[in-house]
C-alpha cells in the first residue's frame, strides 16, 4: 500500500492531490478493465474524471476501511452510479441517502435477522429441489443445460416466494420480466407497473386482515422509531421491488460462478462432494441449523465471492473534505472501491487468480483474521453493506447442498470465462453444461 488511511489527519496545506490519468473514462471501454490497467500504472490510488465526475479510486484495504467505516457518516451518500439505479426503482434502500435511508433500514432490518431467514428455509428449498430434480431428468435423458439461465430462473422464484409467500401467484408472471430486462426507461416503467401490483397486494391484505411471515408482511407491521408509523404503500413498493431485483441478481451471480469454478476444478468438487455426502447422508434438505458444520463447502462458497464477487463496485460521495493517507479529498469527491480488485490483490492475496478454497481454513497461514479487515467484501462493508447478505449465504448454501450432492455439471468449453461488469459482475456467455448423476 501506498499510504495510510488513519484516523491521524495531515493538515490541507500538506496534502496532495493523488496521480492520475490526463483524459477522462471513455465509456467505450470496460471500466473495470479500466481501473485495472490505472493500478497497475498509479499504484493504490489515482484521481481521474468518471462520468463527469471527479473520482478518487482506490485499492488499499486501509482506504476502504476509512471510508466505509471509520469516516463512514462523512461517505454515507452513494455515488453517480446509484442514480441510474434510482430511474428505475425510485428512492429505495439503495438509493436514498440521509435520514430517510436511516429510517428505512431500521423498518427493513427485521426481515433479515437469523430467525426471519431460518422461517424462509421452505422458500429456498421448494425452487432448489424443482431445480435439481429437472436437471437429474436433463442428466437421464443426456440433455444439457443453460445453468446461467436456470439459476437465475430459481434465483428469482426463491427472491419471490420470500418475499410475496402466499400471494407469490399473483406476482409470478409479471416479475419473471426481470431476468432478461436491460435498464433503460423501458426497464423503469416496467417497474412502477410491478408497483402497483405491489401496492393491490398490501391493500388485499389489509382488507382481508392478513398478517404473513413473509418478508412483505413484516415490512408491513414495522413502524419507525420516531412516531411509530408504518412505511407508506409507495415506499413499501419501491422497497420490495429493491429487494427483488438486488436480491436476485446477486445471488443469481454467485451461483452460476460456482457451477463455472466447479467444472474447472474438480479436486475442489470432490472434496466438496465427499464433505456433503458425509453429513448429509440422504437426499433429504439440510436443516437450517446444520449449515454451520459444512465448513469446506462454505469455503468453496467463500472463495468464490472473493473471485467472482457480485458486488464488484462500490461509490461514495464526500460530504465534507477529508483525508486519505497524504491525499487531500475535497468535498463533492467520489470514491470508487472495487471488491474485485481488491479481493485480488497481489500483495493481499497469494496467487489470488488461482481458486483456492482452502485459504479461508481458519487454521491456515494467511487465513481470516490475518489479513487486512476489508481485503474480503464482497457484499460491501459498514453500515451500507448488503442488508441481504446473510440471506443470500443461506441460499446459496442450500442451493449447493441440494444440487451437488447427486450431480456433477460438465462443462466441455475451452473458451475461459470472461466477465461483463454490468450492475453485477456477469460471465460474457451463458454456461450451457452436461448434468451427470454421480454414482454411491
Amino acid at each position: 500500500m501506498k499510504a495510510s488511511a488513519g484516523s491521524a489527519m495531515t493538515t490541507a496545506t500538506n496534502a496532495r492531490i493523488p496521480p492520475g490519468p490526463a483524459e477522462p473514462y471513455s465509456p467505450k471501454e470496460d471500466l473495470l478493465r479500466w481501473m485495472q490497467r490505472n493500478f497497475e500504472r498509479y499504484g493504490d490510488i489515482y484521481r481521474a474524471s468518471v462520468y463527469g465526475s471527479d473520482v478518487y479510486v482506490v485499492n488499499s484495504p486501509d482506504y476502504a476501511e476509512h471510508v466505509l467505516l471509520r469516516r463512514w457518516q462523512n461517505f454515507l451518500r452513494k455515488g453517480q452510479a446509484v442514480k441510474r439505479i434510482a430511474l428505475s426503482l425510485g428512492n429505495g434502500l439503495i438509493s436514498s441517502n440521509g435520514p430517510l435511508w436511516v429510517k428505512q433500514r431500521r423498518m427493513i432490518q427485521p426481515a433479515f435477522t437469523r430467525e426471519s431467514v431460518a422461517a424462509l428455509r421452505t422458500a429456498i428449498v421448494t425452487p432448489n429441489v424443482a431445480l435439481r430434480d429437472r436437471w437429474q431428468a436433463a442428466a437421464r435423458s443426456n440433455s444439457s443445460v443453460n445453468v446461467t439461465q436456470d439459476v437465475s430462473s430459481t434465483v428469482l422464484e426463491v427472491t419471490l416466494l420470500a418475499i410475496f409467500g402466499a400471494d407469490y401467484g399473483r406476482v409470478a408472471a409479471d416479475f419473471h420480466i426481470i431476468a432478461d430486462e436491460s435498464r433503460n426507461l423501458e426497464f423503469a416503467q416496467t417497474c412502477n407497473a410491478l408497483a402497483k401490483v405491489i401496492i393491490q397486494i398490501a391493500e388485499d391484505r389489509r382488507r382481508q386482515d392478513r398478517d404473513a411471515s413473509d418478508i412483505l408482511g413484516t415490512m408491513m407491521r414495522s413502524r419507525d422509531r420516531d412516531g411509530g408509523r408504518p412505511m407508506p404503500d409507495t415506499q413499501l413498493a419501491r422497497e420490495a421491488l429493491t429487494l427483488v431485483i438486488a436480491g436476485h441478481e446477486t445471488t443469481a451471480s454467485v451461483l452460476n460462478w460456482i457451477w463455472y469454478l466447479l467444472s474447472r476444478h474438480p479436486r475442489v468438487e470432490q472434496k466438496m462432494v465427499a464433505e456433503i455426502r458425509e453429513l448429509l447422508p440422504d437426499a433429504a434438505p439440510p436443516s437450517f441449523d446444520s449449515l454451520g458444520r459444512f465448513t469446506y463447502t462454505r469455503q468453496v462458497i467463500e472463495e468464490a465471492l472473493r473471485t467472482y464477487p457480485p458486488l464488484w463496485l462500490m461509490t461514495r460521495n464526500a460530504k465534507a473534505a477529508d483525508q486519505l493517507g497524504e491525499y487531500l479529498v475535497p468535498a463533492g469527491t467520489e470514491i470508487y472501491i472495487s471488491p474485485y480488485l481488491l479481493q485480488r490483490h497481489p500483495r493481499l492475496w497469494p496467487d489470488a487468480d488461482q481458486f483456492t478454497p482452502e485459504r479461508f481454513d481458519a487454521g491456515r497461514p494467511g487465513a481470516e483474521g490475518q489479513r487486512p479487515r476489508l481485503s474480503m467484501c464482497p457484499f460491501g462493508a459498514g453500515p451500507r453493506n448488503c442488508i441481504g447478505e446473510f440471506f443470500a449465504r443461506v441460499e446459496i448454501q442450500l442451493h449447493l447442498l441440494l444440487i451437488a450432492r447427486g450431480l456433477h455439471l460438465r462443462y466441455d468449453d475451452p473458451r475461459a470465462a470472461e466477465t461483463v461488469a454490468a450492475v453485477n459482475l456477469l460471465s460474457r456467455w451463458h454456461f450451457i453444461m452436461q448434468p451427470q448423476l454421480r454414482r454411491w
